[in-house]
């Protein structure tokens, strides 16, 4: 395969080229990415020089420029990452949103359907064996209460322009393979933690203040539930599905992971306090509630038993197991944390 991976340099996706590239089946890996403030080429630097990789720095909303990416380098199979991610961000300013997760993916399945349908049926050539895989999230089907779990024919509720935008473009995904048999899977993951995560988010954020010894801001009373996934694990089953999913199906991938923010937080705590304690211990008392953010959803919980069931794919990684890896692995790499954070302020 001709492999496109979309927003390679950024969290999931620089997990996911360190654990595909090296597969066999994998002839050329092109990583699409516009290296906006998340997007970092430090993510990828082990592999910058591996025969198999290509960089091609392209904005998805630039539609001459995706085609020609999918034209030139002729990709037989995708996986589409690329998106704008952080809810908050989303709260402040939706438009950048839209723009990349509803237009960009629908450019980027127009230059798939003209190069692997269109272009072929006008020269009589064969139709390739293609794929495209859209990576998406568990936020579109919204808010659960304190029981139940989504599972893939949970109807869609977002809550949030973030996961708006995100629903638009899984149906976008949708359509395409419906109305022009576009040979598509689709994805739904809950929330992800492990290395080469943007410290914005959650964990990353923590381990940060901690370290700094500043107060930990925490939503509300931080009773709020995620399933929490270990990106290495996530890369996984991308791959799996990739591999061997059904065309026209979407899949659940979740951790078996259910917590509360609250809980998290105090376990980075602790795990931070053991590995370093030179900083004092009692990192808990940081913490420090603030103002709950609007439409904040209560609960996400993945039912992941199709995934199981039909490709076999479970989680490896126990969340002590993995916040232990993660916690290590930002405690080990705070240059990476100091140059990621660093360009990205100039990128803004």
């Amino acid at each position: 395969m001709n492999l496109l991976i979309t927003g390679g340099a950024g969290f999931i996706g620089s997990n996911l080229i360190h654990h595909v590239i090296d597969r066999p089946e994998v002839a050329k890996l092109v990583n699409l990415d516009c290296l906006t403030y998340a997007g970092h080429p430090e993510n990828l630097a082990a592999v910058q020089n591996h025969p198999k990789y290509v960089f091609e720095k392209v904005d998805l909303r630039d539609k001459t420029e995706t085609l020609r990416v999918v034209r030139d380098h002729s990709i037989t199979h995708v996986m589409h990452l690329a998106a704008e991610s952080h809810v908050d961000r989303s709260i402040s300013g939706p438009g950048d949103f839209i723009h990349t997760n509803v237009v960009g993916t629908f450019n980027l399945l127009e230059a798939c359907r003209e190069c692997w349908l269109v272009a072929p049926a006008a020269s009589g050539r064969p139709r390739p064996d293609c794929r495209f895989h859209h990576v998406s999230t568990d936020e579109v089907y919204g808010s659960l209460g304190e029981t139940g779990h989504f599972t893939e024919s949970t109807p869609y509720a977002p809550s949030s322009p973030y996961s708006a935008s995100k629903a638009s473009s899984d149906l976008l995904v949708r359509a395409y393979h419906h109305t022009y048999d576009l040979p598509a899977v689709i994805t739904n993951c809950s929330n992800n933690y492990g290395p080469y995560q943007f410290p914005e988010k959650l964990i990353p954020v923590v381990v940060q203040k901690v370290l700094s010894r500043k107060s930990i801001p925490v939503y509300g009373k931080g009773l709020n539930v995620r399933d929490w996934l270990y990106v290495r694990d996530h890369a996984e089953a991308l791959w799996t599905v990739l591999c061997k999913g059904r065309l026209g199906e979407t899949y659940n991938i979740g951790g078996n992971n259910e917590m509360t923010n609250i809980d998290i937080v105090g376990q980075i705590c602790d795990l931070i306090d053991e590995l370093k304690p030179e900083l004092g211990g009692n990192s808990r008392q940081l913490i420090t509630f603030v103002k709950d953010r609007p439409g904040h959803d209560f609960r996400y919980a993945i039912d992941a038993s199709k995934v199981k069931r039909e490709l076999g794919w479970e989680p490896a990684h126990t969340f002590e197991r993995g916040i232990r890896e993660t916690v290590r692995w930002y405690l080990d790499n705070q240059a990476w944390v100091g140059s990621v954070t660093a360009t990205s302020a100039g990128k803004e």
